[in-house]
């Protein structure tokens, strides 16, 4: 504070103290505390007693948030890293069949599990096992039974003979083999892991198989004026993405938009708390009565941020027809509203728990344990992350992804497992709050005695 400043609330001081009036109507000499700090006059490294002892509350708890923030970012967010740290952990399930049964099958067949890794574990199935052909290969990666197969198809040899032997010239050599997987299980996991690596596994087997066709061939002249491609490539490969990840605005509903709900259940505790303290309710309602207050009303206030969710995702044209139809809209919206209620709840829970103090850890907690498992397949990421298949945001994926992409239809189990999530909050919720109340009371209890002593 400058020197005028000073003199201008020393006068004001000095007038108030020589008014008769405010010495009479105000406070008492007898009741002004000597040392007593006029408001906003001090700096903050002054010397005065209450200064010092204001600065070393305030340095105190800087501290100890800083430290309990240090904690938290040694403690959980090595959930997230270790995610990421070593992807694939584990490989991906991935299928040889073959239909062929001949030269072109069994050389695929053996090359191509010779090749098995860190990314995809392949495992020979016999062809007998599909009655429909490829078609039942693609229904079983469809169902996830496992992330990738490849098929070397009915006839494979037979055609490719025929064209050597100079009998047709018609020929697709990419018709032999036939890779299938889904991107919309997992974008990134289709992206990064899978189809880069079949697809390199493949290039180098067609090629091998090239070259082991120049050389046992004995009609090479003939072939070059027939079908020239057959010398490059006498086989190649097909890559069918049984169901795309086409709609990149979907990006906002399978991952990023599963924070922000979070996010906007945050804020509704938050302001549950508000209203409780302004109203005075907190105090006066029973326990029972203040208990159903704090599950129904965030309910209540979820349906309909779910909803307005739901029409702003519509607004950017999400696809919510393509499984269900019209339906798919309130499928959407009713999925949204458990995911919210079962991240929201839990909040609200350990919110009486932990109270303001420390509620902001476990929000990163449940924020860093939920993103972990959403991004990269859960089958790649390692043992302890198994965790994710019950995690509320894996589940609201899954659904999403279903409504939106028509993967296999688990909406069942997405929205039993949301549910469980709900019910799991509204007993611990009255358990917490009954231990909190009980604290309460028996404060209050002991501030009467006192004052009535």
């Amino acid at each position: 504070m400058d020197t005028n400043e000073k003199d201008t609330v020393a006068t004001t001081s000095a007038a108030q103290l020589e008014s008769p009036s405010s010495s009479s109507q105000t406070v008492s000499s007898s009741t002004v505390k000597p040392n007593a700090t006029v408001p906003y006059s001090v700096q903050f490294m002054d010397k005065d007693d209450e200064v010092s002892k204001a600065r070393r509350i305030y340095v105190t708890i800087l501290l100890q948030r800083t430290c309990l923030i240090i904690v938290a970012i040694f403690a959980i967010f090595p959930i997230y890293w270790g995610a990421l740290w070593k992807v694939p952990a584990r490989s991906l399930q991935g299928w040889i069949v073959d239909f062929d049964g001949d030269q072109i099958g069994q050389f695929v067949t053996q090359e191509l599990n010779a090749m098995s890794g860190e990314v995809i574990n392949w495992s020979v199935r016999q062809a007998g096992d599909f009655l429909n052909g490829p078609s039942d290969v693609a229904s079983a990666v469809f169902n996830e039974h496992c992330w990738i197969a490849v098929t070397v198809n009915p006839r494979a040899t037979r055609n490719l003979n025929t064209i050597l032997n100079l009998e047709n010239s018609s020929y697709n050599s990419s018709d032999a083999i036939t890779v299938y997987a889904i991107e919309a299980r997992n974008e990134n996991g289709f992206r990064v892991l899978l189809r880069p690596t079949v697809e390199v596994s493949l290039q180098q087997i067609t090629h091998d198989f090239a070259v082991k066709t120049i050389i046992q061939s004995k009609t090479l002249g003939a072939i070059t004026s027939i079908a020239p491609e057959v010398l490059a490539r006498p086989i190649y490969f097909t890559l069918q993405n049984v169901r795309p990840f086409d709609v990149p605005v979907a990006n906002a509903v399978t991952f990023i938009g599963l924070i922000y709900l979070l996010i906007l259940s945050f804020i509704v505790v938050n302001s549950g708390i508000l209203a409780r303290a302004s109203s005075g309710l907190e105090k006066k309602l029973t326990t029972a009565s203040l208990i159903r207050v704090r599950i129904i009303s965030p309910i209540l206030i979820y349906f309909f941020l779910s909803l307005a969710y739901t029409l702003m995702t519509l607004a950017f044209k999400l696809p919510f027809n393509q499984k269900f139809g019209h339906a798919g809209l309130v499928i959407f919206w009713m999925l949204s509203w458990f995911g919210m209620s079962a991240a929201g709840l839990a909040l609200e829970s350990m919110m009486t728990l932990l109270t303001m103090k420390y509620i902001q850890v476990f929000l990163i907690l449940w924020i860093i344990s939920n993103v972990a498992v959403c991004l990269w397949p859960i089958d790649a990421l390692p043992v302890i992350f198994n965790y994710g298949h019950v995690a509320p945001f894996y589940q609201i994926s899954r659904g999403v992804r279903t409504i939106v992409f028509s993967t296999k239809n688990e909406l069942g189990l997405n929205f039993g497992v949301l549910a469980v999530w709900v019910g799991i909050s509204c007993l611990t919720l009255p358990l917490f709050q009954w231990y909190r109340r009980k604290g309460e009371v028996a404060a209050w209890k002991a501030s009467v005695a006192k004052t009535s002593a």
